[in-house]
């Protein structure tokens, strides 16, 4: 839609470039801005087709000298503003250097540059999730488009007319309707301009909407065992519209994957019950965040899941039990792509893309880590590891990649242990231990200040502090091993009973109190450090184990992946020996890296062919058959590690002296010492 076409400045016909391309050519006189983007090839949007409706055919034109391609472009190199570009920035606001190119005539040599937001690949910044080097490439694109009238004796179908449409109006190749678009045709164009907006997928027009709709929508969700998080995005922009959470309800059935297998192993039609009990979570959460970005089911055509091999196989409908049990073999290894109805959700346009799985232990949230991280595209050998109930491990550069799970149960998260909690409002998050008073002081989820200071009791007057969270329990067991609380074997030193009042017996043990008040004792016990010690032997093993597969005896970048992982400080993860030594400043958390993968799939087709390739080349170990297994878990039970020596963890903080332990058995029983001689 050109509001003023004018005669060139000159004879010879104008001259535009673009930038960043650099393509540029000659156009005939009376050319749009969007019509020699299209004859040239260059990366400029418009889902209306050129009709001054949708804004995304903004450039940036700004009279000047540029000598590079000798162009000094004046003022009115483009034709003035007409009433549509008027009318839509009263309408939706625009920058004062922007012109649409539906509107705006190429009168005169010009340098025109095409900004991120209107290119149709344009990258993705999203720092929060690391997606800035995603770039747009949706499966679903959606299209604005106007249908001649209607006259009696025309024998084209809707469906031969919007076709047709398509091809003439955007260069959009499909060959049919599908049948929920057909249902909605004729309500879509029933306007008296006969206009609408239509959703396309491959060769197939998938949705109509009556008029121009800006925005169609995708869902990423990361099925966790614990957790479900899930984002909304614009499919056109990448923008993130909204994000939520909710646990996972299978929780009911068995809190690690194990158990959940199992009982559908002891239940008939067990199976069905997590299926069902997993899909109304998703519906649930797919409800919120539509309600969050105000948008409707109707809107979302896009929906990508991942999730660890029991969750993928549980949320298709698949039996679970073959991976319960040796050799761990999966139904299908490769991604899954079917109507949203088919998994029972409510997004009647919606396809479902399930990410592929790695191994039987070895699931899709790791192909989605795989993806956000790239260590396939890394010259530098990186160490991801996914904590949560079943921590999932993959080691690797560009050359080669491994993996490995590790059943590190749900430990590290707060269960089951004596005062373990979610991290829910009240619990305590951080801990330390003065050294010389072996005096706690800690902090809680939704107070800023630390239990010494000023104003604490008031700020949680409100909370119900009432257990320890997992990134408490983390920090809490490595402070009593630095406070010598515990020694390096994990045994609770009762005879520092003489020095605070903080270490109680307990039966034939002992056990440290973080926190009593108002009749709630919060204790660290002998069995929670003997949990957690089991829990980091499971995952420092795995490790262990790839690293012997890679050839490598030091690492130097370590990524903390997770919901958990996220909230993990290095320096207590080093100090627990959850991971090999390393500079401490290269041990980072890369947050729900697996919902960063899940979202990168989601906006980009090329990104899902990626994560396919890359996950075909992954080896899995797997480490219930490794015969180094056993010697690996007992020798990381230790803290930090039995044999492993700790230099960079050393060069931030002093480590304990290695003792004998003393005081664990209330009987007087003394344990062996390192060093001492067997006894005959």
């Amino acid at each position: 839609m050109a509001d003023a076409l004018a005669e060139p400045n000159k004879a010879t016909m104008p001259r535009v470039v673009f930038t960043p391309s650099g393509l540029d050519a000659e156009v005939a006189p009376g050319t749009t801005v969007l019509q020699a983007a299209r004859e040239l090839g260059v990366d400029l949007d418009s889902v209306c087709g050129g009709r001054g409706i949708c804004g995304r055919c903004q450039v940036a034109f700004a009279p000047g000298s540029y000598p590079k391609w000798a162009i000094d472009a004046e003022a009115d190199s483009l034709s003035p503003w007409g009433e549509t570009e008027g009318a839509y920035e009263q309408r939706r606001g625009m920058k004062p250097d922007r012109r649409l190119g539906c509107c705006a005539v190429v009168l005169d040599d010009v340098v025109l540059d095409v900004p991120p937001e209107s290119q149709v690949h344009r990258p993705v910044v999203r720092k929060s999730l690391d997606l800035s080097d995603v770039t747009l490439d949706p499966a679903v694109h959606q299209y604005y488009i106007e249908l001649p009238p209607s006259v009696l004796g025309d024998a084209e179908s809707m469906s031969d007319l919007v076709v047709a449409e398509l091809q003439q109006t955007h260069g959009c190749t499909v060959t049919h309707l599908n049948l929920g678009a057909l249902q909605q045709v004729h309500k879509a164009f029933a306007g008296q301009d006969r206009a609408a907006t239509v959703a396309v997928r491959g060769d197939a027009v998938i949705a109509a909407w009556p008029g121009f709709v800006e925005r169609v929508c995708g869902i990423a969700v990361d099925i966790g065992s614990t957790t479900i998080a899930g984002h909304l995005c614009d499919l056109a922009t990448g923008e993130i519209l909204s994000s939520a959470g909710r646990m996972n309800p299978q929780i009911r059935f068995g809190e690690d994957l194990m158990s959940r297998v199992s009982y559908v192993m002891m239940n008939p039609g067990g199976e069905r019950n997590l299926t069902e009990a997993v899909r109304t979570a998703l519906n649930e959460l797919i409800d919120e965040l539509c309600d969050e970005a105000e948008v409707g089911a109707d809107d979302v055509l896009e929906i990508v899941l991942v999730g660890n091999p029991i969750m993928h196989h549980i949320v298709a409908g698949i039996d679970p039990t073959p991976l319960g049990q040796a050799p761990f073999t999966l139904a299908t290894a490769e991604a899954i792509s079917v109507a949203a109805s088919q998994f029972e959700l409510h997004c009647p346009h919606a396809e479902v893309y399930l990410a592929p799985c790695i191994a039987g232990h070895v699931g899709a949230d790791t192909a989605a880590v795989i993806l956000s991280e790239g260590p396939h595209r890394s010259s530098t050998v990186q160490l991801l590891v996914d904590v949560g109930t079943n921590a999932e491990i993959v080691l690797g550069d560009e050359t080669r990649q491994f993996a490995a799970s590790s059943p590190t149960g749900p430990a590290f998260e707060g269960a089951q242990l004596s005062c373990g909690q979610r991290a829910t409002a009240g619990a305590i998050e951080r801990v330390r231990i003065d050294r010389s008073t072996l005096e706690a002081r800690f902090k809680v989820i939704g107070s800023d200040l630390w239990s010494d200071e000023e104003g604490f009791a008031e700020s949680v007057e409100a909370l119900d502090i009432s257990g320890i969270c997992g990134s408490g329990i983390i920090e809490v067991v490595a402070e009593m091993y630095l406070a010598g609380i515990i020694d390096q074997d994990g045994v609770v030193q009762g005879n520092l009973a003489e020095r605070s009042p903080r270490i109680i017996a307990d039966r034939r043990t002992f056990s440290y109190v973080v926190h009593e008040a108002d009749g709630v004792r919060l204790c660290i016990t002998q069995n929670d450090v003997r949990a957690i010690q089991l829990a980091k032997a499971a995952l420092r093993a795995g490790i262990e184990l790839l690293m012997q597969h890679a050839g490598l005896t030091e690492l130097h970048d370590i990524r903390l992946a997770g919901a958990f992982g996220s909230h993990i400080d290095p320096v207590y993860a080093l100090v627990l020996g959850l991971v090999p030594d390393c500079p401490v400043p290269q041990v980072r958390s890369v947050g729900n890296a697996a919902g960063a993968g899940a979202v990168r799939a989601l906006l980009s087709v090329a990104a899902r062919r990626e994560m396919e390739h890359a996950v075909r080349h992954v080896l899995k170990i797997e480490t219930a058959t490794e015969p180094d297994f056993q010697s690996q878990f007992i020798a990381a039970m230790a803290f930090p590690h039995a044999v492993a020596p700790s230099p960079n963890l050393s060069a931030v903080l002093t480590l304990p002296e290695r003792i004998a332990s003393a005081g664990g058995d209330r009987g007087g029983r003394r344990r062996r010492a390192r060093g001492d001689k067997e006894e005959a």
